[in-house]
């Protein structure tokens, strides 16, 4: 999760987080040359005296300095498009979640179980514990498999939600009326946070998310517990 002195990305949790922070890297690298480029020839430009009163044009230069960024973009439009393609693709999930965005709390359904599904409401102050994390614990926590592809269906009952994980790199947005569908692996055991990053209302910010990774093993124990409720 965030913290007060992290300064970059969060640690990823999924194949996918781990393919968008290359392609951060990957970006950044490239912007930091053409930033040093640039810099470099400014400077240049303001302190020589060099002169040329009979220039007009230069075809030469202009030629290099239009295929120079086209190149520059097809280095960053490839990987970009791959990373797409990837994000996008859906295959076989090993179990769907239905995820109703309200104001303000997130509703989840399992469909692929009789009777499991829950509201998760933010922790009040009152009833914390001391392992607790202020405005980012909630009631009931997503249960889910690690090492299984999970496919998130997101919708909202009244205006706009966005469900977000940002160490999964998930971001979807809830829409009423209209149903949206996210895949993603989580590759570790752990406590994966997130909050609603559409602004929703007047509570928009006390409706954090709350995912616990466990094994495949231990999750089908917690499903049969479930359905026995």
């Amino acid at each position: 999760m965030a913290t007060w002195k992290t300064l970059i990305l969060q640690d990823s949790a999924s194949p996918s987080m781990e393919q968008l922070m290359f392609f951060h890297d990957h970006t950044l690298m490239i912007l930091t040359i053409i930033t040093i480029l640039v810099s470099q020839l400014l400077t240049t430009l303001f302190f020589n005296k060099f002169q040329h009163r009979n220039l007009l044009e230069g075809q030469t230069i202009e030629i290099i300095w239009t295929i120079l960024p086209a190149l520059t973009l097809i280095f960053i439009a490839v990987p970009s498009l791959r990373l797409i393609y990837i994000l996008d693709e859906i295959n076989n999930p090993s179990l769907s979640i239905k995820t109703i965005g309200h104001q303000w709390y997130w509703s989840y359904e399992y469909s692929d179980f009789k009777n499991i599904e829950f509201d998760s409401y933010m922790l009040p102050m009152n009833e914390m514990k001391q392992f607790n994390f202020r405005l980012l614990d909630v009631d009931n926590r997503v249960i889910l498999p690690y090492e299984s592809q999970i496919r998130m269906l997101v919708t909202a009952a009244e205006v706009i939600h966005s469900w977000t994980i940002p160490t999964l790199g998930v971001k979807i947005d809830g829409t009423p009326g209209r149903l949206n569908q996210i895949s993603f692996s989580i590759n570790r055991a752990g406590l994966f946070y997130g909050q609603c990053s559409e602004i929703c209302g007047a509570n928009h910010s006390f409706m954090p998310i709350v995912i616990e990774s466990i094994s495949p093993n231990y999750f089908i124990k917690w499903i049969l517990k479930m359905t026995q409720i």
